[in-house]
């Protein structure tokens, strides 16, 4: 494929201890928590995962960064895009890992930010798949003189070296687009306070996982946005079920403590739509998913995802995005490991999804 593809990797900035974490959780609780002790919930459900290379690491040490640096760069990754997490008032959470790769200036390895605007809840899956939460913060959005510190946070990270740019401006995402009112309004001052500090604007990027459609998109841009990433994995999971077989699901579900599962074969070609053709729209690829360390038996998982239908699934996006100028595709994810949801060297696969990556890249 062509070497004009630009594969950007979400990345968890969690996994090192933090003090609120201690206060919820319990003292040293970290991601691997759910990862160490998850279990298999039914026959051929491959659990507990597993990490091989890089095995229970912390993220608080720069050899581990490194390393991960090397994996991606490996797999033909273009550069990290770091979850960010920024709740009003300056407060941050996680923010140790990217702070520290700022400041270091290493690994020598792209990067940029996705706001990942929700508040935090303790979430507690019940057995019919419905969710109780209690929060934990609360996402604010702030007036004009908390948007312009917000910024002024990040624009040390703007203009490093290594961020990674779109059409000369640094790329940032918002997570969750619909959940800010006031949008536009900070998608102009922040475009006005980089102009003001010797950037051409910022290419705001939004993320897009219901309703992926050309109405949304279009909506999407009305609000100031450059661009969209779709994230097709819901709608992966919906295709082709019926009323009845969602209520069996439901049902099997309650009785039996089985999770909801598809077949990763069966549901890759719909994470892909019509609008991911589209110059503005980067869509998504992604290697695997298991909720069910975090979740238990209310979780998903995609089942029997391999490192080969993950090439197949590559293909299929690589060819609808063949035509783009800006071929940019975003990687859901390179280590979101309670999620099952990972491109990092596990037991069973080692470098498989690595080794698939780059091979579909022609590196």
């Amino acid at each position: 494929m062509s070497k004009k593809v630009r594969v950007i990797a979400f990345y968890l900035p969690q996994y090192h201890p933090t003090s609120d974490n201690d206060k919820w959780w319990g003292k040293g609780f970290t991601e691997w928590t759910n990862v160490g002790k998850a279990k298999p919930l039914f026959r051929g459900h491959y659990q507990p995962k597993v990490p091989a290379d890089l095995g229970y690491y912390d993220l608080r040490l720069p050899e581990v960064r490194e390393a991960q640096a090397q994996l991606a760069l490996e797999a033909g990754i273009e550069g990290f895009c770091y979850y960010h997490y920024w709740f009003g008032n300056g407060k941050q959470e996680l923010e140790l890992p990217f702070n520290e790769v700022l400041r270091l200036g290493r690994p020598n390895f792209p990067f940029c930010l996705c706001w990942a605007n929700e508040s935090w809840h303790s979430k507690f899956w019940k057995i019919d798949g419905s969710i109780h939460k209690k929060c934990l913060i609360e996402q604010k959005y702030e007036t004009k003189d908390g948007h312009i510190k917000h910024f002024n946070t990040l624009l040390p990270a703007f203009k490093d070296k290594r961020y990674i740019y779109v059409d000369d401006k640094p790329l940032f995402m918002i997570y969750k687009p619909f959940d800010f009112e006031d949008v536009s309004k900070f998608i102009a001052l922040w475009n006005l306070l980089a102009k003001e500090n010797g950037l051409k604007g910022i290419h705001f990027v939004a993320h897009l996982f219901q309703n992926i459609n050309q109405t949304t998109v279009d909506k999407l841009h009305l609000m100031g946005f450059d661009s969209v990433n779709t994230m097709g994995l819901h709608i992966g999971f919906g295709a082709k079920r019926s009323l009845i077989n969602r209520l069996w699901g439901r049902i099997e579900m309650a009785i039996n403590g089985i999770p909801r599962a598809k077949e990763y074969k069966n549901t890759y070609p719909y994470f892909l739509s019509d609008v991911d053709k589209s110059e503005d729209v980067y869509p998504t690829i992604i290697p695997n998913w298991d909720h069910t360390p975090r979740s238990g038996s209310a979780g998903t998982v995609l089942l029997n995802s391999t490192p080969e239908l993950f090439k197949k699934h590559i293909r299929e996006v690589m060819n609808m995005i063949s035509q783009k100028e800006n071929q940019i595709v975003f990687l859901k994810s390179w280590n979101e490991w309670g999620e099952g949801n990972y491109m990092e060297p596990d037991l069973k696969y080692g470098h498989g999804y690595i080794d698939a990556l780059r091979e579909e890249l022609n590196i």
